[in-house]
């Protein structure tokens, strides 16, 4: 039995005392996810909520060209799938683990259940979705009126933010990511963004592989996006 501590951190369940979040859990199925493992995929009915515990898992929509955009990465605490499932409709993007990562998931009916039992996590739910929609709704006013290399840096601050780990070298990214997915997280290219970091990588700005990103000078790039606000 896990610790009910893990999820005082939780998106939805940090609102609740001890006794709640041990309801929580025992009303969840806790599942471990290994790397490459899809959670649900684009098109499945929505029959599941799902907060991670531990680890990283990118939502990935796949477009009506065949591509695919990288939507967002998931992080400790954070919920997903909850809001398809609600809405009884599909998920509309894959749900794949970065690292081997662990979950805890209900079915729609618990979900239910568990918010009426604890209407202040309905209440986290809502809060959480409306801020997600709110990040997405600024991502589509970057895409149309910023320079590539002001959004590349904005994509690479949200890493940091999210997922930020200090070390000797600078600010890692905590997970891999290629620099096709901060492509698709920046709506550029892979040309574009392998030039950029190249050139950013010259200047110590940051130090990036195929799969890995340090950001060495965080205060030049929100020296950038500031000044494309100004």
């Amino acid at each position: 039995m896990i610790d009910p501590s893990c999820l005082a951190g939780a998106d939805m369940f940090d609102c609740l005392g001890e006794d709640g979040r041990r309801a929580v859990l025992e009303a969840g199925t806790l599942r471990k996810l290994p790397q490459g493992r899809t959670v649900f995929a684009q098109g499945d009915p929505g029959a599941t909520c799902h907060t991670l515990l531990e680890g990283r898992v990118k939502i990935v929509q796949t477009r009506p060209d065949g591509g695919q955009s990288v939507i967002r990465f998931i992080g400790p605490g954070e919920m997903y799938g909850t809001v398809a499932a609600l809405m009884d409709k599909p998920f509309p993007a894959d749900a794949v683990a970065v690292v081997e990562s662990l979950e805890i998931y209900w079915t729609v009916g618990v979900m239910r259940q568990l918010m009426a039992q604890y209407p202040e996590v309905a209440v986290r739910s809502t809060a959480s979705a409306g801020a997600r929609l709110f990040e997405l709704q600024n991502r589509v006013g970057e895409l149309t009126a910023e320079k590539v290399d002001v959004r590349i840096a904005r994509a690479l601050v949200r890493l940091v933010r999210q997922a930020g780990r200090r070390t000797p070298e600078g600010i890692e990214i905590d997970f891999p990511i290629t620099r096709q997915e901060l492509a698709e997280l920046a709506g550029s290219t892979l040309h574009t963004v392998s030039r950029t970091l190249s050139a950013w990588d010259d200047r110590e700005i940051t130090a990036s592989s195929r799969r890995h990103i340090v950001v060495r000078k965080l205060h030049v790039l929100l020296d950038l996006i500031e000044q494309s606000e100004g």
